[in-house]
């Protein structure tokens, strides 16, 4: 081989191998995911770490993602941080906005339910139906969505069964659903985040706190609270989203969206709801270990939770067609069903 033909040569391997390494890094990507609980909590635990070792082993390498050490905000602000690109993915309650997410409030009414993992998985189904197209939905990647399985009533001194019970006692609550219910109820809503209960209980602010089960444990209030009033269909509920940036969803290729999609959408949202089932479950079990008492609410208070929710259905549906939603109710109906239908399953 002349030395010509020798160059030549050389030259198309170096050319090669920089086309091939070019190649790589371009289908290689990092996705930073921000998230407000600590380490140690279950959400991180059993839920973000699992997905992002799932969305590795099913892009074969090519999608990574990193969870940040620290959140890039507050927990209100990580849907905007998703939308405009601060972080790749993040996750977070839909009515730390409740007007951006007037459309999904029927979700978080009373007798929602309290197994999370049907839940969930209805509540995607609702989400693919109706509302997917709509702003503000649209503008991100929806990965799952989930709920707590059914929020009840603790209260630090006393067991609350019948509505005269519960008039004039003050309640940590954290969002406008459940200030309107208990206002309704005769109660005085306090408005708070739920990691705020513990000070609050601990300085007299308030009597009780609503959470579902496993918050009484996760968030050591097992001391605080040790009177747990239960609804059969749950007193309320809270709904959660998991998304990431469009722009950076629509940068991947086909293969590695296909292959994330494949994990997400109504089996991640089952894979949330069924850790908060496992979560309740173990805190009920270790609360009644621990001596704490467990009461039904009085058929008569159930009733007077039904009349508020009758009343806020019939609001909602009209606030809700403001909003863009064009039959409210049949969302509602749509959700209810699916849920006992995923139940029965």
């Amino acid at each position: 081989m002349n030395k010509y033909m020798r160059k030549m040569v050389l030259g198309a391997i170096v050319i090669g191998a920089i086309s091939g390494a070019g190649m790589g890094s371009a289908h290689s990507e990092t996705l930073t995911l921000s998230t407000w609980v600590p380490a140690t909590h279950f959400v991180h635990t059993d839920f973000l770490v699992p997905f992002a070792k799932n969305v590795e082993a099913a892009t074969e390498g090519r999608v990574t993602i990193n969870i940040l050490p620290a959140p890039l905000g507050s927990p209100p602000q990580h849907w905007e941080l998703a939308r405009t690109g601060v972080a790749d993915i993040t996750w977070g309650n839909f009515t730390y906005e409740p007007e951006r997410f007037k459309s999904i409030w029927f979700a978080e009414f009373p007798n929602a339910g309290t197994n999370a993992e049907a839940q969930s998985r209805a509540l995607w189904q609702t989400y693919e139906t109706y509302l997917s197209d709509m702003s503000p939905y649209s503008d991100v990647k929806m990965l799952a969505v989930g709920m707590l399985g059914g929020g009840q009533l603790h209260h630090g001194s006393k067991k609350i069964v019948a509505p005269d019970d519960v008039a004039n006692q003050k309640f940590r609550m954290g969002g406008p659903i459940q200030e309107k219910l208990l206002s309704a109820l005769g109660a005085v809503p306090v408005a708070a985040p739920a990691p705020k209960a513990y000070e609050m209980l601990d300085a007299n602010v308030i009597d009780g706190s609503l959470h579902p089960l496993e918050s009484i444990v996760n968030f050591r209030l097992e001391e605080s609270l040790p009177h747990h009033t239960i609804f059969p269909n749950g007193l309320y509920d809270g709904t959660f989203f998991f998304v990431m940036n469009k722009a950076k969803w629509n940068g991947l290729s086909d293969a590695d969206k296909a292959a994330i999609d494949s994990i997400s959408g109504e089996s991640l949202s089952a894979l949330w709801g069924k850790n908060f089932d496992v979560q309740s479950a173990s805190a009920t079990e270790k609360l009644k270990g621990a001596g704490h008492e467990f009461v039904d609410a009085s058929p008569e208070l159930v009733a007077a939770v039904d009349e508020v929710y009758a009343t806020m259905v019939s609001d909602w549906v009209d606030s809700a067609k403001s909003a863009g939603l064009e039959d409210p109710q049949a969302v509602l109906d749509f959700y209810s069903a699916a849920y006992k239908d995923v139940l029965a399953k």
